[in-house]
C-alpha cells in the first residue's frame, strides 16, 4: 500500500466523517481503512484522529497534517492532469538533434509550417555530426544516416540518400566532363570530410573503392555545395540537399548511368528515438509530420 493511498483514504475519511462511507468511496473493506490509517498514525509516530463510537474528530496534529496532505493530493491531482493534456494536446519542450546537411536542407525549411500547426510546442534544435545519446542528453527525437545499432531505440525513414556526382556547367566546360570512373583521377573532386563519408565508391556487382586526387575536403554538405556550383570541381552528395540545383541547371549530373555512394552500402536518412510503450503526443506528431512533408520533397 503506498503512501499516496494511505493520504487519499485519510483525507475521505475526514472529509465524510465516517470510516464506512470511505470504505464504499474506494470499494475497500472498512477494516482495510482502518488498519492504513493505522499504519499512518505509526509511520508519523502521533494520532491523527479521536474516534468514538458515535463520531470522529482530528487532533490537533491530525489537522495540521490534513492541510498538508490536502495539497499534497491536489499537487499529484494537477500532475496526473498535466501528463494527461500532454498526451491529449501536442505541446512542452521537444529537442531534436539533426545532421547539420540534412537539418539545413530539409529540416529547417520545414519548421515554421510546424510551428504553425502545433503552437503550443517549444522546439530546440541542435545540429551536430557527434554521435549523441538519446537518454543521457534528453532527446526525443535524433536524425541520423546509416544503420540503426542500438536494438533500444526505433528508426524510421525519411528519405534515401541518393548519392549523385555533380558538378557545375562552367567547370565542366573548363575541365571536360569526365565519361568513366578512371577519368576522376585528372579532376578536381570535393570530399565531404565526415569520417563516414569521404570515401566515394562505384556501386556495382562489386563495390569499389575509387581512386580521386586533387581533392579538397570540407566539413559542411553546404560547404560542398557551394565550392561545386562556384566551379570547384566535382563532388558526391546526396539529391537532398541538390534537387533544386539540379532541377535548374546550375548542377549537372555527372555519369548518370553509375551508381556512387560515400559508404560501402545506399544508405538512408533516419528519425531515431527511444523505444517505449508510450510515445508523447508532442514527439508523434514531429515525426508524422516529417514523414508526411519529407517524402514529398526528397523524392526525384
Amino acid at each position: 500500500m503506498s503512501s499516496l493511498n494511505r493520504l487519499l483514504y485519510f483525507n475521505c475519511v475526514v472529509e465524510t466523517g465516517s470510516i464506512s462511507q470511505a470504505s464504499r468511496i474506494f470499494d475497500v473493506q472498512p477494516s482495510s481503512i482502518s488498519r492504513q490509517l493505522a499504519v499512518l498514525e505509526q509511520e508519523l509516530g502521533v494520532r491523527l484522529l479521536n474516534k468514538t463510537t458515535r463520531n470522529m474528530g482530528l487532533t490537533e496534529a491530525g489537522q495540521k497534517y490534513y492541510e498538508y496532505s490536502q495539497r499534497i493530493v491536489s499537487e499529484f491531482d494537477e500532475a496526473k492532469k498535466a501528463v494527461n493534456d500532454l498526451q491529449e494536446k501536442p505541446k512542452g519542450k521537444l529537442k531534436i538533434s539533426m545532421t547539420v546537411g540534412f537539418g539545413e536542407s530539409i529540416i529547417l525549411p520545414l519548421i515554421p509550417k510546424f510551428m504553425t500547426l502545433y503552437p503550443d510546442i517549444e522546439l530546440k534544435l541542435e545540429l551536430t555530426e557527434r554521435v549523441v545519446d538519446l537518454v543521457e542528453e534528453n532527446i526525443d527525437v535524433a536524425i541520423r544516416s546509416g544503420r540503426l545499432v542500438d536494438s533500444t531505440m526505433i528508426a524510421k525513414r525519411l528519405a534515401f540518400n541518393n548519392f549523385f556526382l555533380c558538378a557545375s556547367p562552367q567547370y565542366l566546360a573548363s575541365k571536360g566532363t569526365p565519361k568513366s570512373p578512371e577519368d576522376l583521377l585528372a579532376h578536381q573532386c570535393i570530399r565531404y570530410s565526415y569520417s563516414r563519408w569521404q570515401d566515394w565508391y562505384l556501386m556495382a556487382d562489386k563495390k569499389i573503392k575509387l581512386t580521386i586526387n586533387n581533392t579538397i575536403s570540407v566539413n559542411s554538405v553546404n560547404g560542398q555545395k557551394q565550392l561545386v556550383l562556384n566551379g570547384g570541381g566535382l563532388t558526391l552528395m546526396p539529391l537532398w540537399a541538390a534537387k533544386k540545383e539540379l532541377a535548374d541547371g546550375s548542377l549537372i549530373h555527372v555519369m548518370s548511368d553509375y551508381t556512387f555512394s560515400p559508404y560501402e552500402e545506399i544508405s538512408s536518412t533516419y528519425a531515431i528515438y527511444l523505444k517505449r510503450e508510450m510515445i508523447s503526443a508532442k514527439t508523434r506528431v514531429f515525426l508524422d509530420f516529417l514523414v508526411e512533408n519529407i517524402v514529398e520533397n526528397t523524392v526525384e
